[in-house]
This record gives C-alpha cells, sequence and structure tokens, in this order.
C-alpha cells in the first residue's frame, strides 16, 4: 500500500516538471541570444563600449529600449521552435503522443511542415519584441537609482534591478503570452485558431478579458528571483570578460 501510493505521488509530482528537460538544456542558448544581441546593439546605438557606459556616457533610455527590442525580434527568430515543443510537451494530455523534443519536432514537420515549427510566431513576436525592450528599460533604471554615481553597482543592485526588470516584463507580456500558448497548442489537441486577433476575440467572448491574466500573479513570483540571478550572472560574466575601463588621471 505504501509502495503504491509512492508512485502514484511521484507521478503526480512528475506532472509539474513535464516537457522541462528541453526548455532547461535550451535556456543558455536563449539568453545568450538575448543578452549578445542587447549588448552589441547598445555599442551600436550609443557608438561607445560598455566600459564607457558605465563611467561617464550612460545610455538612453530610448536607446535601451530599441537594443532591448531588437534583443526580442533576433531570440523570436531563434528560439520559436523552441518554445512550440516546450509548449507542446507541457500540454500534451496523451502519454504516447510526443515521445520527446525530438519526436515532437520530427511530427510536426511531418503532419504541419517547416512552418509548423513556427506556430503561435506571431504572437511571440508581439510578446517578445516590445516586452524586453521593457525588460532591460527598468533594469537599467533601477541599478542605477541603487548604485552610487560613477561607481560600478553591487550585487544587491544588480539583483534588485533583475528582480524588478522580471516582474515588470511579465506583468506586460502574461496577456500575449497566454494567446501565444493557445496558438501553439492550435492543432495539437487545443481549440483551433485561425489567428491571434481571431484567438483573443474568442477567449474574450467565452472567458472574458481576465483570461489574459492567468498565470500573472504565478508569472511574476518566478520572475522575480530567476532574474535576479540571471541579471547577476550576466554581470559576473560581463566582469570577467570585459573589465571596468579604469579611471584615467591627468
Amino acid at each position: 500500500m505504501v509502495c503504491l501510493f509512492t508512485m502514484s505521488l511521484l507521478q503526480q509530482l512528475n506532472g509539474f516538471f513535464k516537457g522541462m528537460a528541453f526548455p532547461v538544456l535550451t535556456t543558455g542558448i536563449t539568453n545568450s541570444v538575448v543578452f549578445g544581441c542587447y549588448s552589441n546593439a547598445l555599442d551600436y546605438l550609443t557608438q561607445s563600449p560598455r566600459s564607457e557606459r558605465s563611467q561617464c556616457k550612460p545610455a538612453s533610455a530610448a536607446q535601451v529600449f530599441a537594443a532591448g527590442s531588437f534583443s526580442g525580434l533576433v531570440q523570436v527568430l531563434v528560439c520559436a521552435p523552441i518554445d512550440l515543443v516546450k509548449v507542446r510537451l507541457q500540454g500534451q494530455t496523451a502519454a504516447d503522443c510526443y515521445r520527446g523534443p525530438f519526436h515532437c519536432v520530427a511530427v510536426i514537420l511531418k503532419e504541419e511542415g517547416p512552418r509548423g515549427l513556427f506556430r503561435g510566431g506571431l504572437a511571440l513576436a508581439l510578446r517578445d519584441v516590445p516586452c524586453y525592450g521593457l525588460y532591460f528599460l527598468p533594469y537599467e533604471v533601477t541599478r542605477s537609482a541603487l548604485s552610487e554615481s560613477g561607481q560600478e553597482p553591487g550585487s544587491f543592485a544588480i539583483l534588485m534591478a533583475g528582480g524588478v526588470a522580471g516582474v515588470v516584463t511579465w506583468a506586460c507580456a502574461t496577456p500575449m503570452d497566454v494567446v501565444k500558448a493557445r496558438l501553439q497548442m492550435s492543432g495539437a489537441g487545443g481549440r483551433l485558431y485561425s489567428g491571434v486577433l481571431h484567438c483573443m476575440r474568442v477567449s474574450i467572448r467565452e472567458e472574458g478579458v481576465r483570461v489574459f491574466f492567468k498565470g500573472l500573479l504565478l508569472n511574476c513570483l518566478r520572475a522575480f528571483p530567476v532574474n535576479a540571478i540571471t541579471f547577476l550572472s550576466y554581470e559576473s560574466l560581463m566582469k570577467i570578460f570585459y573589465p571596468p575601463a579604469k579611471p584615467t588621471h591627468s
């Protein structure tokens, strides 16, 4: 009896981690694309390296937003198939529908063709392009506010700024995230939608406006610690590979 209860409990707990192996293995790719594109775009827009911006040439809000939006666009092009596979694996109800990420990709290509890997891509772009602009903007503002003028930000400032950035971003991204997930499940056991606007109209008509904020609290609770650690890791690595410029003395 105890063994049966334990097995049942383990099966139930396993449901919380359905489809997690694939995003865990690919999250490094996603973050490297986002942060790499953001850093290089900001260097281009400001025409100054990171070390100079930290000392005396801070980027403007418009430059930060533009660089963040660019990183979101590139991220969509690279990561749309990854996100689709993750949603399909997490949302499947039939145990033998997809045996794993590679089988999921093979089934999508067979049944929907190469375009099927980018199902929900428009909704993903509508979520990520503006939201990644917002992602980096509150980070830069909060980090600057918590740092001494002309000094490198400390770990506390980076952690707080990263957490605030994550919460602000997910507060704005959750409505389109709901639409994206529904479109990605369309044709794979989920309801069929013809596009973003059709999905939004049907969802509002059947469930009301509140449907677009499903999971908002959970997203925000998760976003603060995850993004705090993400930005601290990013800043630590940047200090290793691109040490801050030492101030010159005349």
